[in-house]
């Protein structure tokens, strides 16, 4: 009789932990994507009204889009959410737009158009098989740098969160807050402390535990008042209109009516933007491989590449910034240790509900963008693991690969912490592109793998 009762309490004891887990994915996947819809809401100026529906919109596209991928796709759990990539080259043409004599409105249809054709030219990589060839340009090589490159850039974001800075804001408004830092930085410690020092029961769970007691805390020492609570407040209100999409659903920042109104430019660099967004999925899958023991087959890149294509499609057409697995789970998964899909998929089911309801969504977000920041600066560290893991394969004796590799690193850093002023003499449209340190780095890893070279010489 103490033995069933002793199997009942621990079946009870593993349902608790499995729950307690999926809410820590649910906080995982919130804090990546709710100032993403917001910044993209406020660069096109729409009106309160319709970025309350970008948020519900990629709340609910993202919990449906990561179960899919879990499910059907690539069969991990991994994240499928909005590109940080995607988000860098949107916001960047927004603010383009002046400058190539476009309203947001036009800038905003020609991208929709130009997300579209990336998504359909995704699903083909998917159903056609075309991946396979694209995945041998993805060698180690491309890998570290791409891993490191992507840390670099979302950790700078991260950071600055924590200081109450976000994506958006004016130079007048970029300036630290000393005391929302320190608190901020306090919960990335506590976190950092938690993972090293809390032992596999509690160690998993460090995520959750820093945004529930870091939130708190906030409440206590600022209160809803603050200016800084929540990422609502810590985006600049800055919209003047309602869009003018079809009924505020469809092509919420601009409806493409006649090619004589689209930029072909713009389409141009939404294609490109969509062709580099395939390292993500190749990085967030091939660096999952150590993890589930298992080496990824060409099945699990196309069904990942068609559901990604599909999400993105309706991207362009929902308004939304388009899908790409997050390689920023890998880092996820080895703090957490936690490999399993069904606390995953709770997590994202969860999320999706929440986006279903707008009174529970509009009070998720107040949580403070700074504790959110905190958390997610300590997850994204880890990707330094993933990228010298792949340094480690290269020979970097060989100078051949030591070029190959430095070349798009240094260059993909240094971008990064340039001023947009710097690039204002070249053609408007060239700005996102090449002011985008992490896009313009992978580029040119991609490059070097096309040079002809001599294969006894690489170790890659």
């Amino acid at each position: 009789m103490s033995g069933k009762r002793s199997n009942v309490a621990n079946k009870q004891w593993l349902g608790a932990l499995r729950w307690a887990a999926g809410l820590q994915w649910f906080f995982f996947l919130f804090t990546n994507t709710v100032v993403i819809p917001i910044t993209v809401g406020a660069a096109f100026r729409l009106g309160h009204t319709q970025v309350e529906m970008l948020v519900q919109i990629s709340f609910v596209l993202t919990g449906i889009a990561s179960v899919m991928q879990a499910a059907i796709g690539h069969r991990r759990a991994i994240m499928e959410g909005q590109s940080g990539l995607w988000w860098g080259v949107i916001l960047g043409l927004c603010a383009a737009a002046p400058s190539i004599g476009r309203s947001l409105q036009e800038v905003g249809a020609s991208l929709a158009v130009g997300v579209v054709l990336s998504g359909v030219m995704t699903i083909l990589l998917g159903v056609t098989g075309w991946g396979a060839w694209l995945a041998r340009l993805f060698t180690a090589r491309v890998m570290a740098v791409f891993m490191f490159l992507l840390g670099c850039r979302l950790n700078l974001i991260f950071l600055e969160g924590m200081m109450g800075i976000s994506p958006g804001m004016s130079e007048a408004q970029r300036v630290l807050h000393p005391a929302v830092f320190g608190l901020a930085s306090a919960v990335a410690l506590l976190t950092i402390w938690i993972v090293i020092k809390g032992g596999r029961r509690v160690a998993p769970y460090a995520l959750l535990i820093g945004i529930v007691a870091g939130w708190a805390v906030y409440a206590v020492l600022f209160g809803a008042d603050h200016e800084l609570t929540g990422v609502t407040q810590s985006v600049p209100a800055s919209v003047t209109s309602e869009g003018g999409g079809i009924g505020h659903w469809l092509f919420p920042v601009g409806v493409p009516q006649s090619w004589g109104g689209l930029d072909i430019g713009v389409i141009l660099i939404a294609v490109i933007a969509g062709l580099v967004n395939t390292s993500n999925t190749f990085g967030a899958i091939k660096g999952t491989d150590d993890i589930y023991e298992q080496e990824a087959d060409d099945k699990t890149y196309r069904r990942s590449f068609t559901i990604s294509g599909v999400l993105t499609v309706l991207s362009g057409v929902l308004g939304t910034v388009p899908y790409a697995p997050y390689v920023s789970s890998i880092g996820f998964l080895q703090q957490t240790r936690i490999r399993e899909r069904l606390p995953f998929v709770l997590g994202a089911l969860l999320f999706m509900i929440v986006g279903l309801i707008p009174v529970v969504s509009d009070w998720m977000t107040l949580l403070p963008l700074s504790i959110g920041s905190a958390v997610l600066l300590v997850t994204y560290v880890r990707l330094l693991f993933s990228s010298l893991n792949y340094f480690r394969q290269v020979r970097m004796e060989d100078s051949v690969n030591l070029y190959a590799a430095g070349i798009p690193l240094f260059v993909g850093v240094i971008l990064m912490g340039l001023p947009a002023t710097t690039f204002v003499s070249l053609p408007a449209l060239l700005r996102p592109l090449l002011g985008n340190g992490l896009l313009v780095g992978i580029l040119l890893a991609l490059l070097m793998e096309l040079i002809p070279h001599r294969p006894e010489r690489l170790a890659s």
